[in-house]
């Protein structure tokens, strides 16, 4: 058995806030990772993370986030999976990230989300509408409601996970490496 890895952000700023606001939770962000050292995360997100409005899909760096929001928050949450099904989402987020500034982030569907409402525009995503989406496009379908309204506290709430770390972004990057699942680096 292997793991994926969600991981659930909070960061300063007025979106960040009303994001919070809205989910109840404080994580306003939600990635993931194929290793529990994050060295490969996608997300839909800031392309630039101290531009929030310029987002699409991204291949996050921690390091990067923890230099533009030092007071950043992370909660690293694992979720087991077959061998077959984690090397068949690399393989479709790879893909994914060759066509990366095909995707972009769904403000229109903000309001939908709020009313209740499925609302989708082709190739635009949240951060947790595009994961669910693509989980389940793969044969993981974690959640009862269309992937439009899956928000971060729907991974923080998910049933089944496993807690590996929750504090400061400073504080996990600082930590000892993880070793690899099975010892297994995964190349590009």
């Amino acid at each position: 058995m292997e793991n994926l890895y969600f991981v659930l952000v909070s960061t300063p700023g007025l979106f960040a806030s009303i994001i919070r606001q809205v989910t109840g939770i404080e994580y306003c962000h939600v990635a993931l990772a194929f290793d529990p050292d994050l060295h490969e995360t996608y997300s839909v997100g800031r392309r630039v993370p101290s531009v929030p409005v310029i987002a699409g899909f991204v291949q996050e760096d921690a390091h990067r986030i923890l230099q533009v929001f030092p007071t950043a928050s992370y909660r690293v949450v694992s979720y087991p999976c077959s061998a077959e099904f984690k090397d068949r989402l690399r393989r479709e987020l790879r893909r994914c990230w060759q066509r990366r500034f095909h995707f972009h982030y769904c403000v229109l569907g903000l309001p939908f989300i709020l009313m209740g409402r499925p609302f989708y525009q082709k190739n635009h995503f949240t951060c947790s509408s595009f994961l669910a989406r693509v989980l389940s496009k793969n044969g993981m379908h974690l959640f009862s409601k269309h992937f439009s309204l899956v928000t971060p506290r729907d991974f923080y709430e998910l049933p089944g996970t496993r807690l590996v770390y929750e504090g400061s972004l400073a504080g996990y990057i600082g930590r000892q490496p993880l070793l690899y699942e099975k010892r297994r680096v995964y190349e590009a």
